[in-house]
């Protein structure tokens, strides 16, 4: 009755649906442009970041002094599912992973809330910051300075901090710009301890006297009587030369300034990090895009504002690689060739229709109900706040199969039941007729569109990393489902209403397929003898079906075809930024000169307070393709990385852009396949953890396999001898606070010039702060204003001490990170476990495995008991749709032959591997299968009860030949719809939809037979359709 009711109202008010319907599609038009765009959806799950600068401090300190009680304070949050943390020299990096579900602002101000509630419990000046929020994908562009002349590197930071940086954070949607090669300028005094001892001054002495000498203060106002007179006082020293005669003190009688005891000049901080663009030393700046940010439009929009300051950077002496990496430019790319080939598929779709309907009004309708079932569909999937991601195309994509089916289903039934009416010898009422026709079909089609809509629903349900990718693809197939059946309802009937059976059209344009409809009721009588034997044939092609598939390679993820590749390199630890750089001259060059390549940038270590923390033993390249290179991607990777083979002493390997995000959010590394390594001291960790790296090594399918936190590095140890400093009159703060202020140089205050703000820094010149032997020689203020030098009270040697602590919910871990040939993840795994299990690693050892091939595991675990709950909905479905258990039992039995031709395409194109793109084609091909299935049966039911036919064999070739139209259309419209897919498969953004439509063309061959030539003849043998009253199932 409801269906009944909304065909009634579409037809009654025809005109103003169509419009209504026309107005609404043209606003969906309009706001294409302005949607979200993005490669993923947020796949990771809310994270709140907190980076703690840890100035002085050993990885070992970071970790006890600031990390530990971080983690401590933090622990039991609501909705926190995973801690982690890095703990190195001067840098604390705590990853707080909130359950999925949860609002990240809202986790990120709990987190902010406790970190206040921290009070004295770090060290004095250590503070901890809150990261921007990023999105998944992280960077949406990479932007190359490098200087063209003479310009220093302090210069050019400058520059890149005061015009570029500001410039770029005003982009709507950034979060944040790290910048790697990053030399700014500071104030460095530079003490000399042989004169600092000369004068009896302390370390501490020239801190106090540096500060006062950077001093800024106000001095209010003088109110005059008439006049109000503001004091500005200049007094601050504002370059090296006034830093160096400031007061420190007198001795004798005699002034002493800070310049006779230190070097002042302007200087850079120590380097963490390095930058190489294409071969020059520069700065790398790097463009992340913010939590839910629409990552193509800010990548764009940095893109605007950076050609907008070229032309002065230039001016300036800057060298401007505006687009040195551009991962947000696979959107654009996957995009537009998508847009490509579904209009392609659109023109095959349209010249389909028009051939096989022979009439262009009955074409218009069918071609009109398609693109407007995406467009509500889009709306719908926007309206729900999902972006136009890959996975959200793929789902409408893999719809369109249905979106045709429903479409031509219902126009083939109008015109056929419009074009019987014009022959009858007392015509019924045009719309009654079109109200009758659309009727017929749609509570078959309800129920099959609710079969399907259920078999999707196991992919919602997944969770974790796999539910946030495809939960998208699920929903937005849904949605595109749901709209085609409202479409149906609403728009076709009001569109035959408008355009069918008036005027001069209502001479019968009888479509070419009609006229096979006898030589086909023929065939299908001649079938009927060898029942049997297709019985038999199709139990046999289910067989080789479900004996190969289990054969077939299964992946987490395909491989997208990205027009990028990112080398990464490891080398010894204690390895120098200079040694690196050496090395990064030799390879980018050599890279960026092959005609594949369009740009290479090298980044070294880590930029300044960045969320990555890695030493300056790491390096990373990021190469993006030239059109040339991205065809011929396999080769072009072969020959970047020739240019990286034969190097001594370093372990590389490689991934793309979008993998390596992926990898990184199951397991905090760039790895398909981890292994942590949990244990009671570092040194067992570490020892175990060196012993599986060294097996994994051996296993076929391992391409590297190393430790993720840097091992041990040379350390010089110092320990205070406490009877010394009693002896001498030292504190233990006076030692220590000497010892930082050389080495690591203690910040005691600014200067101002212009909109640059300079650090005032105290250390050692940069000459004895290499030498291991002057630790010994630093004075310590002792009592008496006495000074000594740091050897007398304390015991000074070389040892070795962790780089990198790594911490997984607050136990110590060390990670071995096994880079894996594609698709050969879960195979890896399984041989590492038994290679593990025979290693003995020893007592409090443990081990966890992580990364794409367990979390592939796991989604394939919740798939299969989805689907069996799905598989029960979708029985009660059937059961209620065609009322005969045997029918029932009939149509599930054929179901698997259809993915005969699905299997075999996966074996012949796809050189057996089961992707994503395969897997959701073979859902498709379900889907078709048990459309027209049930359409074709509950059309013979239909002929039985309503008709009064009797149930045999010549009502089932009836209703088959009745069918023939809209199956063979629906078949043919469908194969080339997808057809440019097909041939399109490899290239970018089409890593889901090329194997999906290659999967559905092969099946679409099995299935469409399936439906016209096995059905029709096992029905009367199997099924039993009998009138109401006889009707076993009520």
């Amino acid at each position: 009755m409801l269906l009944s009711a909304i065909v009634r109202a579409a037809l009654r008010y025809r005109l103003v649906v169509v419009l209504l319907v026309g107005g609404l599609a043209a606003i969906q038009i309009a706001r294409l442009p302005g949607a979200r765009y993005d490669v993923f959806p947020e796949f990771t799950a809310p994270t709140v970041v907190i980076e703690t600068a840890t100035p002085g401090f050993s990885a070992l300190q970071t970790e006890q002094l600031v990390t530990d009680r971080l983690e401590r304070r933090l622990t039991g949050l609501p909705g926190l599912a995973r801690m982690r943390s890095t703990s190195e020299a001067g840098l604390s990096v705590v990853h707080l992973v909130f359950h999925g579900g949860t609002d990240p602002f809202g986790d990120r101000q709990r987190v902010a809330g406790r970190l206040a509630e921290l009070g004295g419990a770090l060290p004095a000046g250590i503070v901890p910051r809150l990261a921007p929020m990023q999105s998944s994908t992280g960077t949406a562009l990479e932007i190359g300075l490098y200087p063209t002349g003479h310009m220093s590197l302090e210069r050019l930071t400058a520059i890149a901090e005061t015009e570029v940086r500001p410039a770029l954070l005003a982009v709507p949607g950034v979060a944040n710009i790290v910048m790697f090669g990053a030399r700014p300028p500071q104030f460095d005094v530079a003490v000399r301890p042989r004169r600092l001892l000369a004068t009896g001054f302390t370390l501490a002495a020239v801190a106090r006297a540096a500060h006062a000498a950077s001093a800024v203060l106000g001095a209010g106002f003088i109110d005059s009587g008439a006049q109000r007179l503001v004091l500005a006082p200049e007094g601050q020293a504002r370059n090296a030369a006034a830093l160096a005669a400031s007061w420190l003190g007198a001795r004798d009688g005699v002034p002493v300034s800070l310049g006779d005891v230190a070097h002042v000049r302007i200087a850079t901080p120590p380097r963490f990090g390095a930058a190489l663009i294409h071969d020059r030393q520069g700065l790398l700046l790097l463009v992340s895009s913010l939590y839910g940010a629409n990552t193509l439009k800010v990548a764009n929009q940095a893109a605007h504002v950076i050609a907008r300051l070229t032309p002065g950077l230039r001016a300036e002496g800057v060298g401007v690689d505006p687009r040195a990496f551009t991962p947000a430019a696979f959107i654009r790319v996957a995009l537009l060739d998508l847009g490509h080939v579904l209009l392609i598929g659109a023109a095959l779709i349209l010249l389909v229709l028009l051939v096989a309907l022979r009439d262009w009004r009955a074409a218009l309708i069918s071609f009109v109900a398609i693109p407007v079932s995406l467009l509500a569909a889009v709306g719908v999937i926007t309206a729900l706040g999902i972006t136009l991601n890959t996975m959200a195309l793929a789902g409408l994509a893999i719809a369109l199969g249905e979106l045709v089916d429903d479409a031509v289903v219902d126009v083939e039934n109008i015109t056929r039941r419009l074009r019987e009416n014009r022959a009858a010898a007392a015509p019924a009422p045009r719309l009654l007729v079109i109200l009758r026709a659309s009727l017929e079909v749609r509570s078959a089609i309800v129920f099959a569109s609710a079969a399907v809509v259920v078999a999707f629903t196991p992919v919602i349900a997944l969770g974790g990393v796999a539910g946030r990718l495809f939960a998208p693809l699920g929903i937005a197939y849904i949605a595109a489902i749901a709209a085609s059946l409202m479409v149906a309802l609403v728009v076709t009937p009001a569109l035959a209403a408008l355009l069918l059976g008036r005027g001069d059209d209502g001479r019968a344009h009888t479509p070419p397929i009609v006229l096979l409809q006898p030589a086909y009721r023929r065939a299908l009588a001649g079938l009927e003898r060898w029942g049997r034997l297709a019985a038999v044939l199709a139990v046999a092609v289910a067989a080789v079906a479900a004996v190969s598939a289990p054969l077939l390679q299964a992946r987490f993820l395909p491989r997208f075809r990205e027009n990028d590749v990112i080398v990464h390199f490891l080398a010894a630890p204690g390895m120098s930024i200079d040694a690196m750089l050496a090395i990064g001259r030799r390879v980018v060059g050599t890279i960026d000169r092959l005609p594949e390549v369009a740009s290479a940038v090298m980044h070294i270590g880590r930029a300044s307070m960045s969320n990555g923390h890695a030493g300056v033993n790491k390096a990373e390249i990021d190469i993006t393709l030239s059109r040339t290179g991205n065809r011929h991607a396999a080769r072009s990777t072969r020959r970047i990385l020739d240019a990286v083979d034969g190097i001594q002493g370093l372990a590389w390997w490689t991934h793309t852009f979008l993998s390596e995000r992926i990898d990184e959010s199951l397991a905090g590394v760039t790895a398909p396949v981890t292994v942590s390594v949990y244990g009671p001291n570092l040194a067992r960790i570490d020892v175990a953890a060196q012993r599986i790296a060294a097996a994994a090594r051996h296993l076929p399918g391992v391409r590297a396999a190393s430790l993720a936190a840097t091992q041990a590095e040379p350390t010089l140890s110092v320990t205070l001898d406490r009877a010394a400093m009693l002896r001498y009159g030292v504190t233990a703060r006076a030692a220590l606070a000497a010892l930082r202020i050389a080495y690591a140089g203690t910040v005691v205050g600014h200067v101002y010039r212009g909109t640059l703000v300079e650090p005032v820094v105290v250390t050692l010149p940069k000459a004895l702060r290499r030498e291991p032997a002057s630790v010994g020689d630093l004075p310590v203020a002792a009592s008496g204003g006495m000074v000594v030098p740091l050897r007398r009270i304390a015991q000074i040697g070389q040892t070795r001490g962790p780089a990198q602590i790594l911490h997984d919910d607050g136990r110590r871990v060390q990670v071995v990170t096994v880079q894996t040939a594609h698709g050969r993840s879960a195979a890896v795994v399984a041989a590492l476990r038994r290679r593990i299990a025979g290693l003995g690693l020893g007592a409090g050892i443990y081990v966890q495995y992580g990364g794409t091939a367990i979390a592939g595991g796991a989604a394939r675990r919740s798939l299969v008991v989805h689907a069996g709950m799905a598989l029960g909905v979708i029985l009660a479905l059937i059961a209620l749709a065609l009322r005969d258990a045997r029918a029932v039992a009939l149509i599930v039995g054929i179901l698997p032959v259809a993915f005969a031709g699905g299997v075999a395409a996966v074996w012949i194109f796809l050189a057996g591997h089961l992707g994503l793109g395969a897997m959701v084609g073979l859902a498709t091909l379900f889907g078709l299968t048990l459309r027209n299935g049930l359409l074709l049966l509950i059309h013979m039911r239909r002929l039985v009860l309503e008709h009064g036919m009797d149930w045999s064999a010549a009502t089932a070739r009836a209703a088959a030949a009745d069918r023939l139209p809209a199956i063979v259309i629906t078949a043919s419209v469908t194969a080339l719809g997808l057809l440019p897919l097909a041939i399109a498969a490899g290239s970018p953004g089409d890593a889901i939809e090329g194997p999906m439509a290659i999967v559905i063309l092969g099946g679409l061959l099995t299935a469409t037979l399936l439906s016209l030539f096995v059905l029709p003849v096992l029905a009367p043998r199997l099924a039993r359709f009998r009138p109401p009253e006889d009707d076993g199932l009520g």
